[in-house]
């Protein structure tokens, strides 16, 4: 499409931008971005941060110590702990809104569950939807505004971005009136939150392979199963799972799309799974018997919903995930410049150019394939761009700090605990994995866009 920006996207850019500097340097001033003493931290001189790290390492060992005998995120407490002991969605909610523990190991901030909420009120939630649901309308080109916006005021993690940018286009397209009345204002309203159910052992990047089923129970199903890689889990008020519901059936024939509460305390069981980095921000999900109120496209045609669902992953999202990733390149930079990499590596100085050039080229391509229909290859195409692109930043973020990169920033302990530029190389490891593997997404350019023979199942 021919993407420019004009006198209306620049007052609401001017609308979105005051309308988050007032509420980030207001009420909500604790949420924004990063902690600064963190950020100070890692732009300092290697030698200095060293030192510091060093002064502050008992204070962090005694806050770690804290943290795993109370179950923390990072501790032991969640790993043993028994199925009797997990607390229903319900109690976990309760806590959560009250800022206690919440039994998982993590305590939840009530200011996230409030910023939804600001979000909503102000009609910011839900920009893009094609029909009216309590949120106001915005132009393709001012969507963009907002989520570039949005990541440049480093406002906090969304709570609710599976809900506004997935759950709800889907029902919209394929819903029906019922669906759409009993969740868009919700969704709308910043008050409902969803997760993600398609991933399974064994079923990640080929979906098709799911063995989840779901048995009808009058007008609702019974779903049992295990779907992994889940974000937000924990948080949610709802799940759409893609499960079987034609006993017998194989590859994307016999799935629906269903509709589950997670509020069913020992039909539901969600487990994190602590990562290399030491966090937990996936679970897997355990559905046993869970009761699903219904399908959205109608029994049988889960995987035509499905594959709809999965083009918006790649939609105007992509270019905030791009403000983000350009954050991160400069702190990448920084470092180099602190740790005097720039100065006798050619070849180091030649990889960040380079990084910044292709950087500029998936701006440019989101932009060219944004709001464009029929172009099977497209989301492939910009996965393998930023997947491969974010994992070389990583792998850029440990080289540019030497030898030094190998140690934390405090004297080791049981619940190791890495500064940013660490957890950046850590987590990036799966970005060509996740979301579909490079393999997957080769396959599909090489079978839909260029016609090549099919892969042989």
């Amino acid at each position: 499409m021919d993407f420019a920006f004009g006198p209306d996207d620049t007052a609401f850019r001017h609308e979105a931008r005051s309308w988050l500097e007032d509420r980030l340097t207001g009420a909500f001033a604790g949420t924004a971005g990063q902690d600064p003493q963190e950020q100070d931290s890692q732009e300092q001189d290697p030698q200095e941060q060293g030192r510091q790290s060093r002064q502050g390492g008992q204070d962090r060992q005694s806050r770690q110590s804290r943290q795993s005998r109370q179950g923390g995120q990072g501790g032991q407490g969640w790993e043993n702990r028994g199925g009797q002991d997990r607390q229903s969605w319900q109690d976990r909610q309760d806590r959560q809104e009250q800022g206690e523990p919440t039994g998982d190991g993590l305590t939840a901030a009530p200011d996230r569950l409030a910023w939804e909420r600001e979000l909503g009120s102000a009609g910011w939630i839900g920009l893009g939807w094609d029909a009216d649901h309590g949120n106001r309308r915005a132009t393709l080109t001012q969507q963009v505004v907002w989520a570039e916006e949005y990541a440049r005021a480093r406002a906090p993690a969304r709570l609710g971005h599976i809900g506004e940018n997935l759950l709800a286009p889907t029902l919209i397209a394929h819903g029906d009136k019922e669906q759409q009345a009993r969740h868009l204002p919700g969704i709308a309203r910043g008050e409902e939150f969803w997760c993600q159910g398609y991933s399974e052992p064994g079923a990640g990047s080929d979906l098709a392979s799911i063995r989840t089923t779901a048995v009808a129970d009058g007008h609702r199903y019974r779903v049992t199963g295990q779907k992994i890689w889940t974000s937000l889990a924990r948080e949610a008020h709802w799940c759409f799972v893609l499960a079987r519901t034609e006993p017998g059936s194989t590859r994307h024939r016999g799935l629906s799309f269903l509709l589950v509460p997670m509020d069913q305390p020992g039909r539901i069981d969600v487990r994190p799974i602590r990562q290399m980095s030491g966090t937990s921000d996936f679970n897997e999900v355990f559905l046993d018997g869970a009761e699903a109120v219904g399908t959205v496209g109608g029994e049988g045609n889960g995987w035509r919903v499905a594959m709809g669902l999965l083009a918006l992953e790649r939609g105007v999202s992509t270019l905030a995930q791009q403000i983000g990733f350009e954050e991160e390149l400069g702190r990448v930079v920084r470092a180099a410049a602190a740790g005097g990499a720039l100065g006798h590596d050619p070849v180091l100085r030649d990889r960040l150019v380079r990084q910044w050039a292709e950087l500029r080229i998936m701006r440019w391509n989101a932009l060219r394939t944004l709001g464009a229909t029929g172009d099977p290859g497209a989301p492939s195409v910009a996965k393998l761009l930023w997947g491969g692109w974010h994992r070389r930043l990583g792998e850029l973020a440990v080289q540019v700090r030497g030898a030094a990169a190998a140690a934390g920033p405090g004297p080791w302990t049981p619940s190791y605990e890495l500064d940013a530029l660490q957890r950046l190389f850590l987590f990036t490891r799966a970005d060509t994995i996740y979301g579909g593997s490079d393999e997957i997404q080769r396959t599909i350019i090489a079978e839909r866009v260029l016609g090549l023979p099919r892969e042989p199942r």
